[in-house]
């Protein structure tokens, strides 16, 4: 089995230095929309021009590098505890050469091990085999502490904003959680919501659907018009960026429906912040491509 950890170290750099083209295309699309002037026109100018530079000189877009998530798909007959060391081992690597600021610290004695590894769940890696015929990719999202303590979840139905279980319910409950964010996680954002599952269930999924492109379409017709219509009624709040007011507050929306329990109806909604740090590897025999 090939030593891949050079290459996941380039894979961890891109993410935290490396905005992906259409994060920046939506970021720059907003920016033209917003009233010129407009405090949120000036704070999507500054983000804008901190895309460039952190592109420009390899250094991180953001100060809060955030929780690294992977999400490895490997054919049949390699090894998860080679792959794991491997990725521990870019990730400090990475955390050495500043790509990532130290920010493992254990929850029990506060202390940071300096090199964002930890336990088990630290860097977080998902694992899932495949067809031995299919390349080996890995997928990486940084994820701050901003957006992540932005997240919500419900249980349906919600008596008091008259949600039931059903997508009317969905939509107002989504909706609230962007309201009752008011621009923490640092807006704009992109929103991942699943449907149904058990608790676990449910966040997970939410954030895997923030592995997808802004504009990609649903496969599911109802829910893709769900996803827009979300995106244009939370943007009609007038929260904006960073909470200054504006025409922006979501990127974009993306849903997934999970099955569930009858007994249980579960919403989770997965902020992500303006920095959209999301990137792919693919390795297919000795040739590793980047996304």
């Amino acid at each position: 089995m090939q030593d891949l950890t050079q290459e996941i170290l380039e894979l961890v750099r891109r993410a935290s230095t490396d905005l992906p083209a259409d994060v920046e295309a939506k970021l720059r699309a907003s920016y033209a929309d917003e009233e010129p002037g407009s405090a949120a026109q000036g704070a999507l100018d500054t983000i804008l021009k901190n895309v460039d530079l952190a592109r420009k000189n390899s250094t991180p877009i953001c100060q809060d590098t955030g929780t690294l998530l992977f999400y490895v798909h490997y054919p049949e007959g390699l090894s998860t505890r080679k792959l794991k060391k491997q990725i521990q081992d870019a990730v400090v690597e990475a955390t050495k050469l500043n790509y990532l600021r130290p920010n493992s610290v254990n929850a029990i004695t506060g202390v940071n091990t300096g090199d964002n590894t930890g336990d088990d769940y630290y860097p977080t890696i998902h694992f899932e085999e495949v067809d031995e015929n299919l390349p080996l990719t890995f997928e990486l999202m940084l994820k701050g502490g901003g957006c992540e303590n932005a997240g919500a979840q419900y249980k349906l139905p919600n008596t008091e904003m008259d949600a039931g279980r059903d997508l009317a319910g969905v939509r107002k409950v989504v909706l609230d959680s962007v309201h009752q964010a008011q621009g923490r996680g640092c807006a704009p954002g992109i929103l991942g919501v699943a449907i149904g599952g058990d608790r676990g269930a449910s966040y997970l999924a939410s954030k895997e659907t923030l592995l997808g492109k802004i504009g990609d379409e649903n496969p599911n017709p109802e829910l893709n018009a769900m996803e827009d219509r979300i995106t244009e009624e939370a943007n009609q709040l007038g929260i904006g960026p960073m909470g200054f007011g504006g025409k922006t507050t979501v990127l974009d929306t993306k849903i997934r429906g999970l099955h569930r329990l009858p007994a249980s109806y579960f919403v989770s909604v997965s902020f992500m912040c303006w920095a959209y740090r999301r990137r792919k590897m693919t390795v297919i025999g000795s040739e590793v491509s980047y996304d």
